[in-house]
């Protein structure tokens, strides 16, 4: 089922990243950076509140250590990046340039057990795979 999830994931950041750029063709790049986030931290509230929908309790939210917080910086600057790169490169070849980063940099992640997960040894397999990915992401390049 997890693959699944992911699968549909991936499906649906293409097609985000898509709405978002055509957003920031009206009303500008940052402008739509900003809307994406406020729309989505909306949503949000409505989930956790309204709904109860969250597992945890954010009563612990003191607890966690600071470094975690970048992770809404690193959004906003996703979406920016993503708006941006879109209308030059396309959908198809935006996207497959940005799976290959994510691909190299979780395999880093994963083999230091960076942020607290758990470690997952590097492998020449998956060398191997990064390898093959690069190579079909600049067969799309061209």
């Amino acid at each position: 089922m997890a693959y699944v999830i992911a699968f549909i994931a991936g499906s649906v950041m293409a097609v985000q990243g898509s709405l978002n750029s055509a957003l920031s063709k009206i009303i500008g790049l940052l402008e739509a950076t900003f809307i994406v986030h406020v729309v989505g931290t909306l949503i949000t509230l409505v989930l956790l509140l309204g709904f109860r929908l969250g597992e945890g309790g954010l009563s612990q939210i003191l607890k966690v250590p600071s470094y975690l917080y970048l992770g809404g910086l690193l959004g906003v600057f996703i979406v920016y990046a993503v708006v941006a790169s879109i209308p030059r490169l396309g959908v198809a070849v935006a996207t497959t340039v940005i799976i290959v980063g994510q691909v190299a940099t979780a395999l880093l992640i994963d083999h230091f057990g960076l942020f607290g997960l758990k470690e997952v040894p590097f492998t020449w397999w998956k060398v191997l795979g990064l390898i093959l990915l690069a190579a079909g992401a600049g067969i799309m390049l061209n």
